[in-house]
Formats: structure tokens, sequence, C-alpha cells
């Protein structure tokens, strides 16, 4: 059974959100974080996402004909998912839509042999991932700011439970890669 893993980029305060990203995301990059995003990315099978995180990044990666950023082939030729009811057209090549059933689709999805299946961004989806129990891995990359505005990783209601701290790897200016593993009993 193939893991689901999601892989999410926050602040301190748990900020999870593409709009305020200049404020909290570039700054704190570098070469150690950008090539554990790429080896991530190498490292997936298909890649799932949310109707928005899908339609913000198909058109730029799309265009991406010379493996731009070491990642472009594998995002164009990988497996791709967008979970939606409203999306008619995916043109990016090698996506799927995945319009009803949707917890049953995505188990159908880990029960076929190949590597992880790996959630980036995502916000509403991986909520109801969270509320399906269907995550095996959570990989935070954790950016050390306090932003105090923005969408939060963690939305009331169901939270994931008890999770297993797998791995810490701390990357220069300060962020921290933070890896758990879903407890199931």
């Amino acid at each position: 059974m193939r893991k689901l893993v999601i892989s999410e980029w926050i602040t301190l305060d748990g900020i999870f959100d593409a709009e305020t990203m200049a404020e909290w995301f570039m700054p704190y990059d570098s070469p150690a974080r950008q090539q554990l995003i790429s080896d991530g990315i190498h490292a997936c099978g298909a890649i799932l996402f949310g109707r928005k995180t899908y339609e913000m990044l198909a058109p730029y990666w799309s265009q991406m004909k010379n493996n731009e950023m070491g990642i472009a082939a594998k995002l164009n030729s990988v497996a791709k998912y967008v979970v939606s009811t409203t999306l008619e057209n995916a043109a990016w090549e090698n996506t799927t839509i995945i319009k009803n059933n949707i917890v049953e689709e995505i188990t159908r999805l880990k029960q076929q042999p190949g590597n992880e299946i790996q959630v980036e961004g995502s916000a509403t989806l991986v909520d109801a991932l969270i509320q399906a129990d269907l995550i095996d891995e959570y990989k935070f990359f954790v950016h050390p700011t306090i932003i105090g505005k923005g969408k939060r990783f963690f939305k009331e209601g169901k939270l994931p439970g008890g999770l297993k701290l797998s791995n810490t790897e701390v990357l220069d200016k300060g962020v921290v890669v933070l890896t758990y593993q879903r407890e199931r009993s």
C-alpha cells in the first residue's frame, strides 16, 4: 500500500497561506530547502492536488519543457490527481480529475503499487483528508517567523490525533523540517 504524504510549508504559528508566502516563505529560501523539496517531488509516484493549488501550479509548470529547477520534468510526467467538483478540464499532462467518491478514490489510489502519493498545499483537500483519516505522513517545513494572520493549517474539528515524530532536520536560515507518522491503533 502506498503512503499518502502531505508536504507543507508553514510558519511557526501554523500559517499555511499562499497569499502571504512572500512575507514568510521567500526570505528563508536556501539550497538545502530547495534540495529537500526536490527530493520529495522525485520520490513520489503521484501528486494529489486540490483545485486551487492545481490552478495555481498547472499553468506555470506545464509550460516548462527543459526540466527547470530540476523538477519540471518530474512534475510534468508524474500522475496527477486533482480533487474538484467544479473543475471541468485538466489540461496539464497526466492529470485526472476526481469529482465523486473522493475518499473511495483516494483509498483506491493508495492501494495501488508504487511510490508515495504526495499532497502539496491544497488546504481544503488536506482538511478533508484529515477528516477521513487518510494521511499516513505529515512533513512540515516550519519557517522561523510568526505572521499572526492568514489561513491556518489545522482547522477546528477532528484533528489527526496521535502523531509520532520520525525525523527532524534543521536547515540553514532556521527552517526546521518535522516529519510525523500517523499512529493508528
